[in-house]
């Protein structure tokens, strides 16, 4: 295991690699990102969207869709797409069961609507989207791995439905996150978003595998190559465009314009500005378990953005994500096992089975111990 020399990015992130001078992905972008002409990409983006623009003769429609949770990203994308780009963007979301969305998510979604978007919401059947959380959990240690497929599907497939071709996306994985399967011809193009590492594919093959009903599954589909092609449809990556996109950016806007944010502390959730996954809890659970599979989770993720903008020294770094990456509140862990049906007991029995015997020991009592030093790796 080894360190970014800049950041605190392992190499251990699924697809991603770093440059012969040891830079992660992300850094190497970001430093790119300093010769870039921001006018120049703005003025891209305007003739890009020319072909897109509904004509007053083609009577009421949308010009582009755009996925939302209400949080902090998609609230920015919205507002920015409707007041500076000029479009109609039509809103869709996918929710959460009522076991699982918070009420904070309900609120920040009411928001949306109230600052004057159409937007769809649907839910997908309670029943069948709880033992995909479980069948999830004991397959992969991962019980969000069929419910973000289905939240990243869905906003393709109203595309798709209702022939709305432009689909508006907030970061390129590849470029600001390090998940290189998902670039695209250009830094914009979205259209490899199908490979992102928590879709692998799009495709219905374990689920099938685990015994459920293709019937059941249409919502969990993403869109074949072939329908894209054939509707037209063309991801773009909004980020790619903005010189400011990060985490308390698009978090300090949204706030400035309603955006409820979360009031749980570091030490429960992991989230330094309380700003992330705020529409449910049990994400934390997740970023946990990514924290031992692969030696980083959220708070490596926030700090490695701040040291990137030079608001955080990386010695600042190594402190909060030596005392909090591995952060979550017992309560969540316990309110996800009753969802599913299952013991505190087993819950953990899983996740010692999926922990990264490289990176840490199992100690006598169930204490997980790093084997590795934060900033320098093994």
């Amino acid at each position: 295991m080894k360190y970014c020399t800049h950041c605190l990015q392992p190499d251990t992130r699924p697809n991603s690699y770093f440059t012969p001078e040891g830079l992660c992905p992300a850094c190497n972008y970001h430093r790119e990102l300093q010769a870039v002409d921001w006018q120049e990409r703005y003025e891209i983006l305007e003739e890009f969207l020319q072909p897109y623009r509904r004509r007053p003769e083609a009577g009421p429609g949308f010009d582009c869709i755009i996925g939302v949770s209400g949080g902090k990203d998609s609230t920015r994308q919205a507002l920015w797409a409707r007041d500076k780009l000029g479009l109609r963007p039509l809103l869709v979301c996918l929710s959460y069961p009522p076991q699982q969305v918070t009420e904070r998510g309900t609120d920040n979604i009411s928001n949306l609507i109230e600052l004057g978007f159409d937007t769809v919401i649907s839910a997908l059947a309670p029943e069948t989207w709880r033992r995909m959380l479980r069948e999830g959990f004991f397959r992969f240690t991962n019980w969000a791995r069929a419910t973000e497929q289905a939240l990243i599907s869905s906003v393709p497939q109203l595309a798709v439905r209702h022939k709305i071709p432009l689909i508006l996306w907030g970061e390129n994985p590849g470029l600001q996150l390090g998940d290189m399967k998902t670039l695209g011809r250009t830094g914009y193009d979205g259209n490899n978003l199908r490979f992102m590492n928590t879709v692998s594919g799009g495709g219905l093959g374990w689920m099938l595998e685990a015994g459920f009903r293709r019937e059941e599954l249409p919502r969990y589909l993403y869109p074949q190559p072939a329908e894209f092609d054939a509707a037209g449809i063309q991801i773009v990556y909004l980020g790619w465009f903005w010189k400011d996109w990060s985490i308390i950016n698009n978090g300090l806007y949204a706030c400035a314009n309603g955006l409820e944010i979360r009031s749980d502390s570091v030490e429960n959730t992991g989230d330094l500005r309380g700003v992330a996954s705020l529409d449910e809890d049990w994400v934390t659970l997740n970023q946990m378990i990514k924290y031992y599979k692969f030696g980083f989770g959220r708070v490596t993720d926030y700090a490695n953005e701040e040291i990137r903008h030079g608001r955080m020294a990386r010695a600042r770094g190594i402190e909060l994500v030596e005392h909090y990456d591995d952060a979550c509140n017992p309560a969540y862990i316990e309110s996800f096992c009753a969802f599913i049906d299952i013991t505190v007991k087993a819950f953990w029995q899983q996740v010692h089975a999926s922990v990264n015997p490289r990176l840490f020991a199992i100690e006598a009592g169930g204490r997980i111990r790093r084997r590795f030093k934060v900033g320098t790796g093994l």
